[in-house]
């Protein structure tokens, strides 16, 4: 059976995604493969110990496949970063000297994939504007942000507008109930449209990986 492993940063990422991508999970059963997303406790430990997890599994499981997706937020934590380019090559740099310490076939970097979310998670979430404005209970947004919320940057990033958005409703924003709620009413090829820049090509990669089209 063919595994793909997606480590994300924490367990709202893990919900979320399980919601959004819950009709592709499915149609992975149905064809002799498993996808799930797994959190590792945050933006450091995810890039400090991914590619060395990754390695792991990739060389005892040789149908498997691993997408590490981070945030791009917050900048230049554990290493030297402020794009998406620069954060995945230090990740494919790390988990190179990893597979030469190791002694591994260098066809493993073949089944290992580098993503995040720009400039986090909740870029998805200020896409998903219907269940957003549902979770709110309002019908108009009292705050306003970059179009495509991917070009936001690091000074404001999404969860910065998000949080904003749930205080003038009167509520407090909890990721791991709110996101999930959210993605569970969005569709993702909604949001591969809406965010096209970093989120799109994830989505192209695993299903490259599942062997299904993106429609």
């Amino acid at each position: 059976m063919s595994e793909i492993f997606v480590y994300v940063e924490g367990p709202s990422d893990q919900l979320g995604m399980r919601e959004l991508f819950a009709g592709v999970i499915e149609l992975a059963k149905q064809n002799g493969k498993t996808v799930d997303f797994y959190p590792l406790n945050g933006k450091e430990p995810l890039l400090n110990k991914g590619p060395l997890r990754a390695i792991n599994i990739l060389r005892n499981k040789p149908d498997s496949y691993v997408f590490l997706v981070p945030d791009l937020y917050p900048k230049n934590k554990p290493f030297p970063h402020t794009t998406f380019a620069e954060l995945k090559d230090a990740l494919h740099r790390k988990f190179q000297e990893e597979m030469q310490r190791k002694g591994c076939d260098g066809r493993l970097v073949d089944r290992f994939f580098v993503h995040c979310f720009k400039y986090d998670l909740e870029a998805l979430i200020l896409a998903s504007e219907k269940p957003l404005l549902a979770r709110i209970e309002r019908s108009k947004f009292s705050q306003s942000w970059e179009k495509p919320v991917e070009n936001q940057d690091h000074d404001k990033p999404p969860k910065r507008i998000l949080e904003a958005l749930f205080s003038d409703a009167g509520k407090k924003y909890k990721d791991t109930a709110d996101v999930p709620w959210i993605l569970k009413r969005s569709r993702h090829q909604d949001l591969v449209t809406k965010c096209e820049q970093n989120f799109k090509p994830f989505v192209e990669d695993l299903f490259k990986v599942l062997g299904v089209e993106l429609s």
